[in-house]
């Protein structure tokens, strides 16, 4: 099977500040072309021993297999969370036009 081009990449993180944190960061980075920003979510984890129950807030990325590693180190090192969520999902299919356009806002700045 072929690497995806593209990728959904998911975190989470404990208020919608750090939230739109998140997303403009690696945004304005052009590390992803889009972020979007899910309302609350109640996750149920287990954390030292320990089962916790949060509000988060999900945050999903669009971008390119090709910058994957450089979103995830941004995310971790931005992140305040000691683990923090950072999961990729291939995208398998999708609008022609709407995969270019992460594409090139994904480029790096030498790119373009």
């Amino acid at each position: 099977m072929t690497e995806p081009a593209w990728l959904t990449v998911m975190t989470t993180t404990d208020s919608e500040e750090k939230a739109g944190a998140l997303a403009r960061g690696a945004v304005a980075a052009r590390l992803a072309a889009c972020a979007q920003i899910s309302a609350p979510v109640t996750s149920v984890y287990r954390w030292r021993g320990a089962v916790e129950t949060e509000q988060e807030w999900q945050v999903l990325f669009k971008t390119t297999a090709e910058r994957y590693a450089e979103l995830e180190a941004h995310l971790v090192d931005a992140h305040d969370y000691a683990t923090p969520e950072v999961i990729a999902t291939p995208v398998v299919r999708g609008s022609s036009r709407y995969l270019a356009w992460v594409s090139a806002e994904t480029a790096p700045e030498a790119d373009l």
